[in-house]
């Protein structure tokens, strides 16, 4: 299986709990890899062949401009849009990471990551 990755989107989105977190806000980064099989588009080099990372990075980044309370939840509606409109995707792994949580403490960042094969 061949993989697609793109790596460290970079996004001010409004998710969390908190209610500054929704007013004003903060930057995320996203990394996404997909699986699938790209031996047509490897012999073909045409784009109609294979999964396009330019509708990828549209697809993380009409989800993140969503807000939602949980990362968890982000990260399921990235990876739902993915099995509905990619078709050659068999697997997608996604992380989700919100730089300078407000958390009380120095921490970079906090992340979630899904890794998930394509439901039948």
């Amino acid at each position: 299986m061949d993989v697609i990755r793109l790596r460290n989107i970079r996004l001010y989105a409004f998710h969390g709990c908190l209610p500054q977190e929704t007013a004003i806000g903060t930057d995320y980064r996203v990394d996404l890899w997909v699986w699938g099989d790209l031996t047509q588009s490897k012999k073909s080099d045409n784009l109609a062949d294979t999964v396009d990372y330019v509708r990828l990075h549209a697809i993380v980044a009409r989800e993140m401009a969503q807000p939602a309370k949980l990362l968890e939840h982000v990260v399921e509606r990235i990876l739902q849009a993915i099995w509905t409109q990619e078709p050659q995707v068999l697997r997608a792994k996604v992380r989700v990471e919100k730089l300078s949580p407000p958390i009380g403490g120095d921490v970079a960042g906090v992340s979630i990551t899904v890794d998930e094969y394509k439901p039948n």
